[in-house]
């Protein structure tokens, strides 16, 4: 059976470069970072290049950049850190957007039990975040924002330097969630005026389990995770080596080859989107077609036009070898219509009647062909026209 992997949202395979990369230090160069002979020395010195390349790729200062499990932790470390700090000046009020991954949401969530207040800012139909809409739910009591680069669900390009510039005029910690951005377009922390930024390597072709938060220098922030000295104090836990060095390697690679691989992935994107709008007249995309990630391809049937299950389709197509999902990978096996596209202002049916097709290095034009007529002929069996 064919296989097409239409899911790089979610995940990307290990770049075969970045695993010989990260090979030697799995075995021959194992030492711990901490330690202080020659072993460890090594290692300390692969921790050190690596921590280098990451700060270069995102215009920040080596001391600046801090390693983490991943964007999930990167994302909690940043809001909980500064939650603590925000106490002890008086501050309890969040602004973030309805829009958020949940490792933002559901933090926010967990801290107003703690009694901080949390603003959920409402996106544009496109799914972006306005600067006068954060601007709005700003007051004196607000002590982060929290709004992400890039939309994991529908791939919209939110205005980041433009809220950077509201936020800083107050002179409140501002936040942003890169991950999915990371990698796909240029980032600069200083152009962007952000003093934290959550990236991961799964989504740039590096190892599952390793990302970083990039910290401004001087900006008060407690630490998260205790029971050690690792990554200058900020938080404990010997450095996971092998995957920094593949975060590191992976980061080169993918902004290596950037342009190009914007260009080829902007025509598969165009081809598939074509291919679905001459086929289904009942067919809505999610997003901003102007302003958006080149590989997200979000569609959703109106279900005051068809009645289909979703699940069902993403079933079909699963059989059929194509890989793709209704929305966020965190959570694929929720009955419940995604919350990004309810805040957009679709209805349940057609929020739950979605799918999310990501594309990557691997996909071709025979696979956007194959994948087309794969759902053609899924949508006539199960789907029921409304009109």
């Amino acid at each position: 059976m064919r296989k097409v992997y239409m899911d790089h949202t979610a995940t990307t395979p290990l770049d075969p470069a970045v695993f010989e990369a990260m090979r030697p230090y799995f075995d021959v160069k194992f030492g711990n970072a901490s330690s202080v002979h020659r072993f460890g020395q090594e290692a300390r010195a692969a921790l050190d290049s690596s921590r280098d390349a990451i700060a270069r790729a995102v215009g920040a200062k080596a001391g600046e950049i801090f390693f983490v499990s991943g964007g999930t932790e990167s994302d909690n470390f940043a809001i909980k850190g500064i939650a603590g700090a925000m106490r002890r000046s008086g501050k309890n009020h969040i602004v973030t957007s309805k829009t958020e991954h949940h490792a933002v949401l559901e933090t926010c969530q967990f801290l107003s039990s703690y009694g901080f207040e949390i603003s959920y800012v409402d996106v544009n139909p496109q799914g972006v975040v306005l600067p006068e809409t954060v601007r709005a739910a700003m007051k004196p009591t607000t002590g982060l924002v929290s709004i992400m680069y890039v939309n994991n669900e529908i791939g919209t390009i939110n205005p980041i330097r433009e809220i950077g510039r509201v936020v800083k005029v107050l002179g409140i910690p501002f936040h942003t969630d890169a991950v999915q951005a990371f990698g796909k377009i240029d980032i600069n922390v200083e152009e962007l005026g952000v003093d934290l930024l959550s990236i991961s390597a799964h989504k740039i072709y590096g190892p599952k389990g390793v990302g970083a938060l990039y910290i401004r220098k001087g900006l008060e922030i407690d630490n998260v995770i205790h029971g050690g000295g690792q990554e200058r104090g900020r938080r404990a836990g010997t450095e996971n080596v092998p995957l920094v060095v593949g975060f590191a390697e992976g980061a080169r690679r993918m902004i290596q080859d950037r342009e190009q691989e914007w260009m080829r992935l902007y025509g598969l994107k165009r081809q598939l989107g074509d291919g679905i709008k001459s086929r289904f007249s009942s067919a809505v995309f999610n997003g901003d077609p102007e302003n958006g990630l080149p590989h997200i391809l979000n569609v959703s049937f109106d279900s005051k036009k068809i009645e289909i299950d979703g699940e069902a389709l993403l079933y079909r197509l699963d059989l059929n070898g194509i890989a793709a999902t209704s929305g966020s990978a965190c959570t694929s096996g929720s009955m419940d219509p995604s919350h990004v596209l309810l805040a957009l202002g679709r209805d349940p049916g057609t929020a739950k009647a979605t799918i999310r097709f990501s594309m990557g290095r691997s996909t071709t034009k025979d696979d956007i062909d194959y994948t087309l007529e794969t759902l053609e002929t899924i949508v006539s069996s199960i789907g029921r026209k409304l009109e």
